[in-house]
């Protein structure tokens, strides 16, 4: 399949990694007013970096091939619902930013659902970012670096969302229009309870709600927030995908997670417990 137009409602919330002046699209990529030209990727795909400057390390091919797998199986289906929610809570944005956005899984369910919006997600995986450039028509993908200057103009988005992603206070703040609002879905403390220990999984930090407020109430204030919590029925193969979608997958020996799946039971009720909150925009 392959990636649809660049739309320019979304083309036209972008910056130039160089100079941050906006750009226009033809049909091989963008150009901006100073000549700065950033050609698309046969996958769909664009690479807005400032000069010089590499992303972080992103996901790999095969951590996002789990997370395609996991996802479309429908068992994160009640958080892409409560972000759905809390992105539409009193209002119908019209421009989305996912940061963070991996595959881009959650936004084009969101933007199903707002069929006037248009929506660009930015991560630093070029895996994940092929992905995200076939997931929805209304979405451009773009390979960029959350914690740089993000090539987005200012005031750019009604929605910032980031789910279990890196979060820049101060260019979150400088891309939100004045009444728009970040969304922000982190891990509860007994996120994944059940496998933590079988597994050896990543703790939840129990100081990670006071972490993000350090990160991001400098620039932003609190209007927000909710836990959701349900039980999801996974059997190992799901198990298997879950950790390795994540940031699990870079410190699990694979024999070693594949010893502890087959000490599970053939089907086991795991606890997905996420914080949603919410932030609007200083003044």
């Amino acid at each position: 399949m392959s990636a649809p137009p660049l739309d320019p409602r979304a083309v036209a919330l972008l910056s130039c990694p160089v100079c941050a002046a906006p750009f226009t699209a033809d049909d091989d990529g963008l150009r901006c007013a100073a000549g700065h030209r950033v050609d698309r990727a046969r996958q769909g795909h664009l690479t807005l970096l400032p000069p010089g400057r590499r992303p972080p390390m992103g996901d790999s091919a095969e951590m996002v091939a789990d997370r395609v797998s996991f996802l479309s199986a429908g068992h994160y289906d009640p958080l892409t619902a409560a972000l759905r929610d809390a992105v539409v809570d009193g209002s119908v944005p019209e421009t989305l930013v996912d940061l963070g956005g991996g595959t881009g899984h959650h936004l084009a369910r969101v933007l199903d659902d707002l069929p006037s919006a248009v929506g660009l997600v930015l991560d630093a995986s070029r895996y994940a970012a092929r992905r995200a450039a076939r997931a929805h028509a209304r979405a451009i993908a773009v390979v960029a670096d959350a914690w740089a200057r993000l090539p987005l103009l200012d005031d750019a988005a009604d929605r910032v969302l980031v789910v279990f992603a890196p979060r820049n206070g101060a260019e979150i703040a400088r891309v939100l229009r004045p009444e728009g609002r970040l969304v922000v879905v982190t891990p509860a403390p007994d996120h994944l309870q059940e496998l933590v220990g079988p597994l050896g999984l990543l703790r939840v930090d129990p100081d990670k709600a006071e972490r993000l407020a350090a990160t991001l109430e400098p620039h932003l204030r609190r209007a927000g927030a909710a836990t959701h919590r349900w039980t999801a029925s996974l059997d190992r193969s799901a198990v298997a995908t879950l950790a390795g979608m994540g940031p699990h997958a870079r410190h699990l020996a694979p024999d070693a997670l594949t010893a502890s799946l087959a000490g599970l039971p053939r089907s086991s009720p795991v606890t997905i417990a996420v914080d949603v909150a919410t932030y609007a925009p200083l003044g």
